[in-house]
Order: structure tokens, then sequence, then C-alpha cells
């Protein structure tokens, strides 16, 4: 089961908060990826430069965590085609799970369970995205090859992706390049997109670009950052999003912040507030052939469930599932709700007696 993990900070994914009318600080983790398969320990590893080149085609620096809770590591499958056993642990680093804590250590007692730090966040390396050229570099096309690279290559096996907010395009994109590798997508308030260029009006977008080059090629977006990069920053944007607020505790804080005060994380955010193209969820859903299944936290402030229900209409959706009383980020506000729901789906469509792989980002 595989979960890709991407939060730097709350605004490890950003909606362009200072653009929206209703003027809210819409800025929540990116996506996390969650790989589980059956009778074996869960875990977080992080790659270093050396191994993003043995996984991936990403040959530029900075790779995966994946994530879990348990002291059990199993190393042999990441360490197993090098060619000294001296080195054998050089590039292998343990970290412990953030937002999927409190799934993690219930999925894992029959599944494998990884949880990935997507490139550019977590704990992953965060290359400069200017080193790249002109083109956008933190892309979900960019994220969804490294989804699929380490189910091709680490996994060893097709996967479930359970995806968060807008970690749900990275698995949807995933699963449209490579419909083998997945084998069900849980969809968990995957982000509407609302301030996507497509939906904004012609004559406003000019605006919009202007304004993201503004952030990102001048100090007023290094300011911007520093601003928002604090506790108290974060745990005020993670109390508008939870619905319960009291599960916005200091841990969690320190968990979200952290990853971000790292060198290179104001790049990245940077740069993906640049990011208004790439796809639409209602663009990628006729296009999926695995089984999908959505599940919403009926008091998202962020992604309106209203507009979420359309998406029960696109023939891949096998269910649309209300999670009562719940805000943006179901699987740490109410892991009671989302482990089971998680648990039946994978049941539901995992092949007999076979390892299964999930994967979900937030």
């Amino acid at each position: 089961m595989a979960i890709t993990n991407s939060a730097t900070l709350p605004f490890s994914r950003l909606d362009y908060p200072f653009l929206s009318s209703q003027r809210t600080n819409k800025i929540v983790p990116l996506p996390v990826p969650l790989v589980f398969s059956n009778n074996h320990p869960h875990h977080q590893i992080s790659l270093s430069r050396k191994r993003i080149c043995e996984i991936s085609g990403l040959k530029s620096g900075g790779f995966v965590s994946f994530s879990g809770l348990s002291d059990q590591i199993e190393e042999e499958s990441l360490t197993s085609n090098r060619t000294s056993s001296n080195d054998k642990h050089s590039d292998l680093q343990v970290h412990t799970s953030d937002h999927w804590r409190k799934n993690i250590p219930v999925l894992a007692k029959s599944h494998r369970v990884y949880s990935i730090d997507l490139i550019g966040y977590g704990y992953s390396d965060k290359p400069n995205p200017r080193q790249f050229g002109d083109g956008l570099f933190y892309t979900f096309e960019t994220w969804a090859s490294q989804l699929n690279d380490f189910c091709n290559d680490v996994v060893k096996d097709d996967a479930f992706f359970i995806c968060n907010s807008i970690g749900g395009l990275v698995g949807l994109q995933a699963a449209v390049m490579e419909p083998k590798i997945c084998k069900g997508i849980m969809l968990l308030n995957i982000s509407l997109r609302m301030l996507h260029i497509k939906k904004q009006p012609w004559y406003g977008r000019p605006l919009i670009k202007s304004f993201q080059s503004l952030l990102r090629n001048t100090a007023i977006g290094q300011y911007f950052f520093k601003s928002v990069a604090t506790p108290e920053s974060v745990r005020s944007i993670l109390c508008q999003c939870y619905h319960d607020t009291s599960q916005v505790t200091e841990e969690l804080v320190e968990k979200i912040l952290l990853p971000g005060l790292e060198p290179g994380a104001a790049d990245v955010f940077l740069e993906f507030i640049c990011y208004s193209d790439g796809p639409l969820p209602e663009e990628l859903l006729p296009q999926v052939k695995c089984p999908v299944l959505i599940a919403w936290g009926d008091k998202d402030p962020w992604e309106p469930i209203e507009l979420g229900r359309a998406y029960k209409n696109f023939d891949s959706v096998e269910d649309f599932v209300v999670l009562p009383n719940v805000g943006h980020c179901p699987q740490d506000e109410a892991p009671n709700l989302v482990n089971p729901l998680v648990e039946s789906f994978v049941a539901r469509h995992a092949v007999p007696s076979a390892e299964v792989t999930i994967a979900s980002s937030s």
C-alpha cells in the first residue's frame, strides 16, 4: 500500500489565497503516497540524490520518503542492489510519519505500507526549480512519474493509491500514465483546483500570471513564505481546515512545519504558486481505468462538498462517501472513519493471496 507524502508546510500545496474571493489562507499539504502490501511491516525511508538516480528518471537530486511508525525497518528491498555491504545504509534515513501517522499503524497490520515524500516536499531533496530552465519542474507529471517509478523499482508490485487534497491529482495522473500499476484510487477531499487558469475569466488571467511572477521573481515571495513559515501561522491555517480543532496539536504543527524550514523549501513553494495549469480532476477521471472511491469531509471550508458531489457521476467512481463533521484532512482528523474505508476498498479489489500496494497523496 503506498501513500504519497509531500507536506513541506501546510502550504505544500497552495491555492493562491490572495486571489480568492473568500480571502481565506487556503494552504494545505501536498500529496503523500502510501504503499501497503500484505504481511509486511510499514516504514518511512528517505533516499538521497544517489538513490534517486537508481530509482527514477529524475536525475536532478532528491526523491522520496516511505513513512511509518514501526521500529522494524525492511531495508533489504532498498539495499539489495548495492554492490558493497559496507555502504549498505549510507543513503538510508528513517523518519516518523506525519499526516498519515494515525493510519499507517492500523493499515500495516495486514499490509506493507509506504508513505512517500514527493520530490520537493517533506524530507525529500528540494532541487531549485530554476536549474531546469524556464519550464516548470514541480508538476503533476513529475510527481506521477516518481510514484510510478517507486512502485516499479521499490515495491515491485501494483498498488492502491490513497490520496488527500492536491495529492489526488498525483494519484490520478499516475494511474493515467501507467494504468497497469494502479489497482484502485481512494480520493479524500481531492482539490477542485478552483483557481486553475481554465476556471478564471479571460480578463483575470493576465493579472494572475503577473501576480505569480511577482511572487516568484521578487523578494515579496520570500517574505510571504517567511510570514507563513511560523508555528502561529501553521496552527491558524490548520484550524481553518480541521472541523475538530482539538486535533490541531502541537505535535501536528511541528510535523507540518519542520520540513518547510529545510533549505530549498521556499523555492519549491514559490514555484508551485506559479503552477495554475496542469490537469483538473474532471479531465483525469474519465481516463482512469481502475476503480475510484471518493470520500469527502462535509465540513471542508476549502473544497465544498456540494461541488465535489459532481465527481460521483463519472463511470470510474464506484461510490461517493460523505464523512460527517470532518474537514479537509479526513485521514488525520477522522482516522476511525477513513481506515475502515481503505481496508474495505482494498479488500474488494485486491487479488486474493497477492500482495497489495496502496498509494495516497495529501
